[in-house]
């Protein structure tokens, strides 16, 4: 028995596979937003101001991580989108 998959059946996977990483990565940032009430540019203005707060700055370390996964991953689902050379090995 042999399946045939295609260069598209291959972009479809990576395109699915990116996606449901965004998901959960992006209701993890939600969760900070409605518990501070600021987008993470907004609280890391104010984490600049204000005193230190452990709190504050243990959620700051993985809201900051979570931004950056989700541009990673964004950046890499337009690569994924655009991509006109793909190549199975």
């Amino acid at each position: 028995m042999s399946i045939v998959v295609s260069k598209e059946d291959v972009r479809t996977f990576e395109k699915l596979l990116t996606i449901s990483q965004i998901a959960p990565i992006k209701e993890r940032i939600r969760t900070f937003e409605k518990k501070y009430g600021y987008t993470f540019e907004e609280f890391e203005d104010r984490m600049k101001k204000e005193d230190e707060d452990f709190e504050k700055w243990d959620d700051y370390i993985e809201w900051k991580a979570y931004t950056e996964s989700l541009r990673n991953l964004e950046s890499k689902l337009r690569a994924i989108e655009s991509a006109k050379d793909i190549r199975v090995s």
